[in-house]
């Protein structure tokens, strides 16, 4: 596996030999400071251009970076909107184990980026197209203070929509039920675990993405309670889960409002709670709900 500075070496020497390459920027996880490193880092890549046809045109270019296991090209995706004429893409997973996202964008749309994006790092620029640009820092990730309005709807949203959770459980509609779990509710449940760490750092942290970085605040039986809230697609577990997630977001939620000094709707929450226990116990045959 080619070292960080081989790959560095080869990104700024094939820059530097390309005359249609104005400058190199990097951005992503290798730029910020609190990142864990390892193996699996990416290099997230951007050489400034005049054009990007060229480029576009000349399929054997990217050739040059290594051996290639396999990759995508991102801007050609018909699932995404693009504008290539702008920006362009390679998404590369070499054989050797590294990865590589390169890009090269025209000089607007790369100011545009670096505007937009604090994690930059300039690595290369040959006629100083590019503005100073102060240490690349997670700061625009860092967890928001909420407001009183954010929690009430935050706890609303998690209680309510577990009424999906319900039925589908109960249908025994696993596709359904795993969307519902993942997509909708545990959004709100991670949010709540980053205002807790929020005050217990004085908002100065970012969780990344998903919650990964958790861990790394939380009380360890926070934590293994909000691993067990992964089920897997088995009816009988996925009860268990959601029951285990409904005791964690209520502990959590009772903590912040007394943090926040304002009134948690415990009515909303212990009726939610006991809906879905009645679900849970509702025979298949059933006719009513509630007789």
């Amino acid at each position: 596996m080619r070292t960080e500075q081989d790959m560095f070496d080869l990104i700024l020497n094939i820059a530097e030999k390309d005359k249609r390459v104005c400058a190199v920027f990097m951005n992503g996880s290798r730029t910020n400071p609190n990142a864990v490193k390892d193996i699996f880092q990416d290099y997230d890549i951007v050489y400034v251009v005049e054009e990007t046809k060229s480029f576009r045109e000349d399929r054997q270019w990217i050739d040059q970076f290594g051996e290639r296991l396999y990759m995508q090209y991102p801007e050609e995706n018909s699932y995404y909107p693009s504008d290539m004429e702008n920006c362009y893409g390679w998404l590369i997973q070499f054989a050797d184990g590294n990865r590589l996202d390169l890009h090269v964008c025209t000089l607007n749309q790369a100011l545009k980026g670096i505007k937009e994006d604090r994690l930059c790092r300039i690595l290369l620029d040959k006629d100083k197209y590019l503005p100073d640009i102060p240490e690349a820092t997670d700061e625009d990730y860092w967890i928001k203070k909420p407001t009183e309005v954010q929690f009430l709807d935050t706890c609303n949203e998690f209680w309510w929509c577990l009424n999906n959770v319900a039925k589908g459980l109960w249908r025994e509609e696993v596709p359904y039920v795993m969307d519902m779990l993942n997509l909708v509710v545990r959004p709100q449940l991670i949010r709540l675990l980053g205002w807790k760490i929020g005050y217990k750092t004085n908002f100065t942290v970012s969780i990344g993405k998903s919650g990964k970085y958790m861990y790394k605040w939380l009380e360890e039986n926070n934590w293994n309670a909000f691993l067990k809230t992964y089920p897997s697609g088995v009816i009988k577990n996925i009860w268990e889960a959601v029951f285990i997630m409904c005791d964690l977001f209520d502990d959590i939620a009772r903590e912040i409002s007394h943090t926040m000094n304002i009134k948690y709707n415990e009515t909303e929450a212990n009726n939610s709670l006991k809906f879905l226990k009645d679900v849970h116990v509702l025979p298949k045959d059933a006719k009513e709900i509630y007789l």
